[in-house]
């Protein structure tokens, strides 16, 4: 990806609009106060305490831009009566490669954003660009993993149309409890 993919969700009657962005080194500070929440830290891999932990994440993010293989989202949006876009959350493509029928997608939502449909807005916005861009390279599903104790993340995952397939076994230390699988197919048909 040579250009910088910008995604935009529009307002509804109850929600900002929303713009997804590769992250940046100046989202750094807003990553650490995010990342503070204790339920955010339950479902996370990646810790991050300080800015340093943060430098570190944003970095990995725009090395899987690089590499066209993993592709990071910060989920802004701008709140009513403000100028400033906030950090709401992460989405994320993962395990891209060329030819492969299927990759990975993730997210997570601050705290302060939780309950508004924030993660299924820029589920079904990557989720859209994923097939838009790599279906004429193969791409045939997109899967949504959690742990089968994260009810939320399944919420997410029926609400945006990712069926549920099988219950995956844990693999600690990163699943340490059994897990969901959700798949999404595109919805017209492949050629």
């Amino acid at each position: 990806m040579s250009a910088p993919v910008v995604l935009q969700v529009a307002a509804s009657p109850v929600s900002p609009a929303l713009v997804l962005r590769p992250w940046r080194m100046e989202d750094v500070a807003a990553l650490v106060e995010v990342s503070r929440d204790p339920a955010l830290r339950q479902w996370t891999s990646s810790v991050v305490d300080n800015d340093a932990d943060g430098a570190r994440w944003v970095q990995a993010q725009q090395q899987g831009w690089a590499a066209g293989d993993r592709f990071g989202f910060a989920v802004l949006e701008t709140p009513p009566g403000s100028v400033r876009e906030q950090l709401v959350g992460n989405v994320v493509l993962k395990e891209v490669t060329s030819g492969k029928p299927a990759a990975e997608v993730g997210y997570w939502t601050a705290a302060h954003a939780r309950g508004r449909g924030v993660a299924s807005r820029a589920l079904e916005a990557l989720t859209n660009w994923a097939f838009d861009t790599f279906e004429p390279d193969g791409l045939k599903r997109l899967e949504l993993l959690h742990q089968v104790d994260n009810l939320a993340s399944c919420r997410v995952a029926q609400k945006s149309r990712y069926d549920f397939d099988t219950i995956l076994p844990a693999a600690p230390p990163s699943f340490p409890r059994d897990g969901h699988l959700h798949i999404r197919r595109p919805s017209r048909p492949s050629a």
